[in-house]
């Protein structure tokens, strides 16, 4: 029998760090959900992943930056942004009012 899930339910209330579960992971792909309450990336920090990454913005707001933009780039729902390996990137900033929730797929 099929299993099904949704990706608004269960979500976390406010944590000290965000809150990503793995939905899916195998060697190729891994598909995570992120939840943010105003969580952002630390000062001075960049991502700088080994694979590429598809994200998607379900619910809430955020800004992410990239080392090599001047310009930050706001995601609003149903946003999405393909981010290729070794771009270094940052979230600067998400909604603190209420969950932003992430869907991003990495793969190689």
């Amino acid at each position: 029998m099929l299993a099904k899930a949704n990706l608004f339910a269960d979500v976390p209330p406010r944590e000290p760090d965000e809150h990503a579960t793995d939905l899916l992971r195998s060697r190729a792909v891994r598909i995570e959900r992120i939840v943010s309450h105003g969580h952002a990336s630390p000062p001075g920090f960049w991502y700088d992943q080994d694979v590429s990454e598809w994200v998607l913005l379900l619910e809430g707001a955020a800004t992410l930056s990239f080392e090599d933009e001047a310009e930050t780039l706001r995601l609003e729902p149903g946003d999405y942004v393909v981010i290729p390996a070794h771009r270094r990137h940052r979230v600067e900033w998400t909604e603190p009012g209420r969950p932003t929730v992430w869907l991003a797929v990495h793969y190689r």
